[in-house]
Formats: structure tokens, C-alpha cells, sequence
């Protein structure tokens, strides 16, 4: 018999934790103080950008307003402005860091979609490459991820060090 010695998995084990218990993670996450631990990679005045806990891919990220809100026609402009903004950054942090062939933008928006416990509103920024789709996730109800989040958080925010600041809106 052969044995499969996983020593990354290591790395997941050791990582930082935020509580499990959040009543209202997407309210509570900026407030931890610990951007790392709360796998944040960007901040912007009004919204920020935070890794998927359950990526559909490796990078998936979420671009979250501060103030929560349910749907889109309760942001105001600057925060849809600046909503938008994140996203749009978020799409290139991955493109720098990650490299992918294309990309998954959008919103689930009520109750009866994919994340819709979470009354948050949040955009999703899927990274996919070519060939991403196999048999496990059809077949055998497992998605292979082949990054850690914390690693994928730390090539996310070196590659947002490495943005240019934004223009103020007027």
C-alpha cells in the first residue's frame, strides 16, 4: 500500500482562526484588526475585498460593502461607485498574482440562490482557467483546491502593495 503524506495540510491546521461563531461575518470580519487572519486583502474607504472561506476556485474573492445592506438599490452612489471600484481591483490582484484565463463576476441576490443565507450583499470575483472543471466536483462531490487561503491571501496582498493609488471621485 502506498501512503500520501500531505505535509501541506500542516499549514492549514496552523493557520489562524477567526471565531466560528459570527453572527454577521461580513460586519464583523473588518473589525477583527487582523486583516491575515481575517483573509482581507484590500481595504478601500467604503468597501474591501475578502478571500472566499469556501472558493468555488483557488482566489475566489468577495468584494463587500462596509455598511450592510441587502441589494444593490440600498448602496448609495459612492458606495456602488466604490463597490464597483473593489471589484474591479479584485480582477487585477488576481490577474497579477494568480494568472488566470478568465474570470466570473456577479452578485446572488435573495434568499433562494447560492449564499443566500448571508443577507450581506457581497459580489463574488471568480478567477477560472482553462480546463478548471474535472470529474471530482461532478462525481465525486470534491473540489481539489491546490492553494492554501493564506497563501493565496499572501500573493493576493503583495500583488495590492503593488497597486497605484486611485484618484480621488469628485
Amino acid at each position: 500500500m502506498q501512503q500520501l503524506h500531505p505535509y501541506w495540510r500542516m499549514e492549514y491546521i496552523e493557520a489562524p482562526r477567526y471565531p466560528a461563531a459570527m453572527k454577521r461575518p461580513f460586519t464583523e470580519l473588518p473589525a477583527l484588526g487582523d486583516d491575515r487572519t481575517a483573509l482581507i486583502v484590500h481595504r478601500s474607504r467604503l468597501s474591501y475585498l475578502v478571500l472566499n472561506r469556501f472558493p468555488y476556485n483557488p482566489g475566489h474573492l468577495l468584494a463587500v460593502p462596509f455598511r450592510e445592506v441587502r441589494d444593490l438599490e440600498e448602496l448609495k452612489p459612492a458606495e456602488r461607485a466604490d463597490l464597483f471600484d473593489e471589484i474591479v481591483i479584485g480582477k487585477q490582484l488576481l490577474a497579477a498574482a494568480l494568472k488566470p484565463d478568465g474570470f466570473n463576476i456577479g452578485f446572488n441576490l435573495g434568499t433562494a440562490v447560492a449564499g443566500g443565507s448571508i443577507a450581506h450583499l457581497h459580489g463574488h470575483i471568480v478567477p477560472r482557467w482553462n480546463g478548471d472543471n474535472n470529474f471530482m466536483p461532478v462525481l465525486g462531490q470534491t473540489r481539489i483546491l491546490p492553494q492554501s487561503l493564506e497563501a493565496t491571501w499572501t500573493k493576493l496582498t503583495a500583488a495590492a502593495g503593488k497597486l497605484k493609488p486611485r484618484r480621488p471621485r469628485r
